[in-house]
């Protein structure tokens, strides 16, 4: 882009912009004084037209006129500040300093002291004006009257210049193209937009409906070629739909963070593209699912392995979808929790194959039951550990099978739950918050001093007091014995489960193991000890 170009947009469009809009909320200021002070006299010098249509603010010679889904026109013969229209036409027909609009067409006619500005729209000039014309994604076109005393911009549009056209200035197209003054979009924002709806059943959305059934016959063919996997993601859904809507959370809250790291590494820069893409089939693959499952709720299961049963089923809960899409606000709520339940639904039904194959590869596919995958898991790697050093040990150490039965026996052990750990949690908070009040240290330390105390005591003990309180220890799903990094790297871990609105330290509610992030980065799971399931 140009020297001429930048200036043009930087020192010409925004200052403009900006400050035909303070001149109109000034204008809707002092015309609420004018009204509440007196109304007789407005009344008298503003025309009942414009006061339907626009803001109009009178002192002497100044006035703005400024409207929002409608036209601003400044007719003949008549002076105006500025005349700004939003998802509308501004039309300058008499003296005015600037023209604006915005998703709409700029028409000047008459003198501008200023610059005459159309974005996503079209500017027509032919008469004279003291500043630039410019149209950001959209046309400029010069009268046989148009006397331009500055710069002609069109980015990403067409400048039409009339032979008799006189520009003083430079004119130029940046990006050139036709995006027909963005008319098509209007009857869109108007009608759906404002109303808070993907469709609706107006004339000028054609192209949101074609749209939207050519999604829907993606969608179809997806649940055609993919049967399978649309099946099993729907049955996901049906047995574990809160695990689903906390995957859900956690994709949309991690992939703005895994996107940041990547930048951040420029080595990772390469992977956002994918990562990118991953998300987007991911979430288009998700609403298939769901409206698999919202048509299922109308034809029911497949008796036998039917080739047409889960097109026919998204077809179905497509046409139900679309018809919610035309309810104001209702519209956009559906439009949205699909999109989000469906990135949730794949992402954990991805999560459970991933889970299945790793203790399928363990137990030798032998049908482990999934209560007990973890502790098939930790036996078989612990029981290869301890053999690598029983010819050492032999002498100085408990035999191999003691070792094996212990790694065994404390993996088996039941998981401590959700809120007994954050009871445990907080009573060890409350310890350490007195100790840093009493060593006189600032309150935003606490959590530090709280990892180096977890770390520590996991370590040494292999819990911390709340959890000695509560019969609780933690443990390595390896059966190994706690050491300084694994405890290290459970403890830094804490401040990502932390760090997510907490949801790391939530997810212990929903996860088959009563794992946290931190365990599962750790490799950790926390038991409950013997001795609080012995009898008194």
């Amino acid at each position: 882009m140009t020297n001429l170009t930048k200036r043009v947009l930087l020192a010409t469009f925004i200052p403009v912009l900006l400050s035909a809009l303070a001149g109109v909320a000034e204008a809707q200021s002092a015309a609420s004084d004018a009204d509440s002070t007196d109304n007789s006299d407005q009344s008298t010098s503003v025309e009942h037209h414009h006061l339907r249509r626009h803001h109009v603010h009178v002192d002497g010679n100044d006035n703005n006129l400024f409207s929002l889904g409608s036209d601003s026109v400044l007719g003949a013969g008549k002076h105006a500040d500025s005349v700004v229209a939003i998802l509308g036409s501004a039309i300058a027909e008499g003296d005015a300093d600037s023209v604006v609009s915005i998703l709409g067409s700029t028409r000047v006619e008459g003198k501008l002291t200023d610059s005459a500005v159309a974005v996503l729209g079209n500017t027509y000039v032919d008469s004279k004006i003291d500043g630039d014309a410019v149209a950001v994604l959209g046309n400029v076109e010069l009268g046989p009257h148009a006397e331009i005393g500055g710069d002609v911009v069109a980015v990403g549009g067409k400048l039409q210049r009339d032979a008799d056209a006189i520009v003083h200035g430079d004119a130029q197209t940046v990006i050139g193209g036709d995006f027909g003054g963005f008319e098509w979009i209007k009857p869109w924002i108007r009608h759906c937009l404002f109303l808070g709806r993907p469709l609706a059943l107006v004339p000028g959305i054609t192209w949101a409906w074609s749209l939207a059934l050519g999604f829907l016959a993606l969608y179809v063919l997806l649940a055609a070629v993919f049967r399978s996997s649309v099946t099993q993601c729907v049955q996901t859904f049906e047995s574990s739909p809160g695990h689903c809507i906390v995957a859900a959370l956690l994709a949309v809250l991690v992939c703005p963070i895994l996107i940041t790291l990547l930048c951040i590494t420029v080595i990772g820069i390469a992977a956002v593209p994918f990562v990118v893409a991953s998300i987007f089939l991911a979430g288009l693959f998700g609403k298939a699912v769901l409206l698999a499952w919202i048509g299922s709720r109308f034809i029911g299961r497949p008796q036998a392995e039917s080739p047409g049963h889960a097109a026919l089923s998204v077809l179905l809960g497509g046409i139900v979808v679309l018809a919610l899409y035309l309810v104001p606000v209702l519209g956009f709520i559906v439009y949205n929790v699909l999109g989000l339940l469906g990135l949730g639904v794949v992402v954990y039904t991805l999560l459970q194959l991933l889970r299945s194959r790793r203790a399928a590869s363990v137990d030798g596919g032998g049908g482990t039951p999934p209560g007990f995958a973890s502790a098939a898991v930790a036996a078989a790697v612990g029981a290869g550990a301890v053999a690598a050093d029983v010819a050492s040990a032999a002498a100085s150490g408990p035999p191999a099978e003691t070792i094996v039965t212990a790694a065994a026996s404390a993996a088996s052990l039941p998981r401590a739950g959700f809120w007994i750990r954050m009871v445990a949690l907080v009573l060890d908070a409350f310890i350490v918050g007195i100790v840093v009040h009493v060593l006189h240290h600032h309150a935003d330390v606490e959590l530090l001093f709280l990892a180096i105390y977890g770390a520590v005591m996991w370590k040494l003990r292999g819990a911390t007091v709340g959890g000695i309180v509560f019969d609780m220890q933690v443990v390595r799903q390896d059966g190994r014995e706690m050491d300084w990094v694994t405890a290290a790297v459970r403890a830094l871990s804490c401040f990502l489960s932390l760090a997510l609105a907490g949801l790391g330290f939530i997810w212990i509610a929903f996860d088959s193991e009563k794992q946290a992030w931190h365990d599962k980065i750790a490799g950790t799971v926390v038991v409950r000890t013997r001795k609080r399931l012995s009898p008194v």
